[in-house]
């Protein structure tokens, strides 16, 4: 389909367009072309045809746009931005990079799948792409060809292999003596070409890559990277520039014309946290104790046979011009702190010598060793850290500082290879700098003990970032349009916050749907009218444990197909399901469907999965159990007969008597004003929408969504689930027991299950001549608007334009929540009021603080 949004020629390869996905694509577009900086806030259904949008708009002279959405899970968020800014791309004459961020393997490949179906619809279209490149970029365990290094299994023991075969340092040495040192022959290869002639025009998904490259004899993950700056569209994870350690090496020449997308950023501000932290352990630091040993006895081997390049490295140093540039191939050494704030100046004196700076890191790490030694929690500032340090050991901040960059330089120096053994010494040079660098946002936390109960040390120090909006700013700041979406980041006005910019106007737009294809259920109590709940004070209670398991069996007789079960937290399904195997529930499920569990370990858990969908075809059925946080919960698709019902059992609140958790409680309340009760109820909650939102993946799918939790029955909490969720949960569907709950499910299941054609259009699916007929209204409204202009007085004020956070009007969400809040030491009130009535918020608090053990 072809249609005009402006003088815009918008190429969508589909036949029809959801109405959710024509808004979108406008608001988009609208965004894009804005004389200002624009938020677009928006829950656009892609196949499942849901719509929430947002619009902000802050006029600003700089020309820059931040979008950020919220969409239902499915691939129609991802084809509508495609086809806009694609269209967009290739329309105008600035041809605007588009980078593509997702979070998962997975995702890059259904992304690059889609951007390549598109770009064939548009040659058949007539389309004049001629040169145009997409790609998808990985790490090298993912994307290696080499028939030794691909062998490997660990991520990282492919890192470190591929460095020693690819490193400036061995491939100097294998040049000037063939055979000295191995060296790969597919990146040697690459060396021989053209930088932006690598592979032709075109998309190439991962595969597609591999395969080329092995015919051409080619690295594809060093031929990827190289031609990044020549390419239109660039697909990776978030960390390519998220994280500044990856960031410097991959993303840093990228033009700041370029648009970003975030895609699936529900949990963005975590990502953004990660990339600024940094933890040590006992091992890393005896490990760094030995690397800076090997450290000495390189600098005293060279010495002996080359000492000219010691002062080489001395001269360079004092003359201020900081480590030779190391190519692409030693990333492993990259300064871990935002290029905004890495040293402009000279390496300080007392480090510039090689062996001055290994005594200098030594002298620190046993410092840390020292620190480790304390059997009590310690929280302090960086300030007061490295007041400490300077009164113990005279270590100054501005030598720290600079520790990052003159191990880079001495190891590029020295020319070392196995740079992997150097991972501790690396470790701490960079948690020196950082914590040299970053003041506030930041806390340092030592935590001698495992667990509250364990008796033997094992100390962990964290350096850990509470400011989100610190890793993402250079992301603001560098590229004129960055779009955030996801269909779980309800509610839209905590990530303004978190991030560090502010919503203005908001709209929304009429839920679209044929029939109502999903259904949501909030159960409170059994069968035998006990309340369920995965609070602290009950979740081991054997009524709740039975009630839980008499749900699992009463929709695993009714449900076809595959049912997904999550659970907060892995320490709190492995108790449940051996309580349902001494109760004999689980022999029960076993009568109706197949039972398979998530754990922690990555390759049973797809063993799991693909066992499970075996079960789902083969018509036995299946149920999996899986956890909220988990890589079930996260990215994996349970469209159609996979995922007919998703029970969400429990809460998934947050174990917030974690310290860094605590710090980073404290820091919103202080600096954004956050309540703590606010963030871990907005924490469980998109967790908790991110599982059910498995359950549909289109509009022609279906799909049962049941939350197993009297505190879901609340006001409050439903307000943070996605409106495209909550609108749908009415009040005579808000408190049920176990039995109604299973009637209304069979009713659901036969109506749905009855003949319906899909291909109706003008509710759900709009023809080309519907999209013409909506644009022609829209013209006459804008007329009818600049005929008969508002007054004033009909001018809605800015601050009265927010959603509604009760839109089902089931009360008001209880303001007295901190009152409550600090009496957390009183006697449990009993099972919790409806919506509207006052509660107390002490349960919640307790839960998050208490539920999630393991986490």
């Amino acid at each position: 389909m072809k249609f005009y949004i402006g003088d815009l020629p918008v190429i969508f390869p589909y036949d029809l367009v959801y109405p959710e996905q024509y808004n979108y694509m406008c608001d988009l577009k609208r965004a894009l072309d804005a004389n200002g900086h624009c938020i677009l806030g928006k829950s656009v259904a892609g196949t499942s045809g849901l719509s929430d949008t947002t619009v902000e708009t802050n006029c600003r002279a700089d020309l820059d746009c931040w979008i950020h959405s919220e969409m239902p899970s499915g691939t129609g968020k991802t084809v509508s931005l495609l086809s806009l800014i694609i269209s967009y791309q290739q329309f105008y004459p600035s041809h605007r990079k588009l980078i593509y961020c997702s979070r998962t393997v997975p995702e890059i490949e259904k992304a690059l799948a889609e951007l390549k179906r598109l770009m064939e619809y548009r040659k058949q279209m007539g389309c004049d792409d001629t040169g145009f490149r997409g790609i998808g970029l990985s790490s090298r365990k993912n994307l290696c060809i080499h028939p030794e290094v691909a062998r490997e299994k660990k991520g990282k023991t492919v890192d470190a292999r591929c460095r020693d075969l690819t490193s400036a340092a061995a491939c100097e040495q294998g040049r000037a003596d063939p055979g000295s040192v191995p060296l790969c022959d597919f990146h040697e290869e690459l060396g021989k070409r053209e930088p932006g002639d690598l592979f032709p025009e075109g998309v190439f998904t991962l595969d597609d890559m591999k395969e080329y490259s092995r015919e051409q004899g080619i690295c594809p993950y060093f031929a990827l990277r190289r031609m990044m700056p020549f390419v239109d569209v660039i697909i990776y994870s978030f960390h390519y520039l998220l994280d500044p350690k990856i960031a410097e090496q991959v993303s840093a020449e990228l033009d700041g014309e370029a648009i970003v997308v975030f895609d699936e950023a529900h949990n963005i501000d975590n990502v953004c946290i990660e990339s600024l932290s940094v933890d040590l352990t006992r091992p890393i630091l005896e490990g760094a104790s030995r690397s800076a040993n090997r450290l000495e006895e390189k600098i005293a081997e060279m010495k002996e046979n080359d000492i000219q390049k010691l002062q080489d490295e001395y001269t360079r140093l004092v003359q201020g011009l900081g480590a030779p540039d190391g190519g692409e191939e030693d990333d492993m050494l990259s300064n871990p702190i935002l290029p905004d704030d890495m040293i402009q100046e000279a390496i300080p004196g007392n480090i510039r010598k090689a062996e001055h700076f290994v005594a200098f890191m030594k002298r620190f790490i046993e410092y840390l060793k020292t620190r480790m030694r304390v059997l009590h929690v310690v929280a302090e500032t960086p300030v007061s850290f490295l007041q400490h340090l300077k009164d113990i050991t005279f270590i100054e901040k501005r030598p720290l500082k600079a520790c990052a960059e003159r191990l880079s330089s001495l190891v590029k120096t020295l020319g070392l290879t196995n740079l992997d053994e150097y991972s501790g010494l690396q470790t701490v040079a960079g948690f020196a700098t950082l914590v040299a660098t970053y003041e506030k946002g930041f806390l340092l936390i030592l935590e001698p003990y495992e667990t509250d109960h364990a008796t033997v040390a094992n100390p962990v120090f964290h350096f850990t970032c509470m400011d989100p909006a610190l890793a993402m700013a250079p992301v603001f700041e560098k590229f004129s349009s960055v779009v955030i979406t996801s269909g779980t980041i309800s509610p839209l006005d905590m990530y303004p916050k978190m991030l560090d910019f502010q919503p203005v106007v908001i709209e929304s737009y009429p839920m679209t749907l044929g029939r109502n294809s999903f259904l949501p259920l909030v159960i409170t109590r059994g069968s035998d009218q006990v309340a369920i709940s995965s609070r602290f004070e009950v979740r081991n209670d054997p009524s709740v444990v039975r009630n839980f398991g008499s749900i699992l069996i009463e929709y695993s007789k009714c449900v076809p197909d595959g049912i997904v079960a999550f659970f907060p937290s892995y320490l709190y399904m492995e108790s449940i399901v051996a309580a349902w195997n001494d109760m004999g529930i689980l022999n029960e499920v076993w009568k109706n469907k197949l039972i398979f569990v998530e754990t922690p370990d990555a390759a049973e858990t797809s063993i799991a999965l693909e066992n499970y969908r075996k079960a789902c075809d083969n018509g036995r059925g299946a149920v999996l159990l899986s956890v909220a946080r988990g890589k079930v919960s996260e990215g994996i698709d349970f469209d159609h007969n996979y995922g007919r019902a998703v029970i969400m059992f429990g809460i998934p609140y947050q174990y917030t008597e974690s310290r860094i958790l605590k710090a980073r409680l404290e820091f919103l309340r202080d600096a954004h004003r956050i309540k703590e009760s606010d963030y871990l109820t907005f924490d469980a909650m998109r967790h908790a929408a991110q599982c059910v939102g498995r359950v549909l993946r289109g509009k022609t799918d279906w799909g049962l969504m049941v939350f197993a939790d009297q505190r879901f029955a609340r006001a409050d909490k439903r307000a943070r689930l996605p409106k495209w969720i909550n609108q749908y949960i009415t009040e005579s569907h808000s408190k049920l027991s176990t039995d109604m709950a299973i009637a209304l499910s069979r009713q659901f299941i036969r109506n749905i299950s009855q003949p319906f054609d899909h291909s109706q259009t003008g509710i759900s699916v709009w023809t080309y001549e519907q999209v013409l007929a909506k644009q022609a209204a829209e013209k006459r409204e804008a007329e009818q608007a600049v005929i008969e202009p508002p007054t004033m007085n009909s001018r809605p004020h800015p601050t009265s334009t927010y959603p509604n956070p009760n839109p089902n009007g089931e009360g008001e969400i209880d303001m007295d929540m901190d009152i409550e809040y600090e009496n957390a030491g009183r006697d449990d009130p009993g099972p919790s009021p409806g919506p509207g009535e006052f509660y107390d918020g002490r349960e919640d608090e307790e839960e998050a603080r208490l539920a999630n053990m393991d986490m």
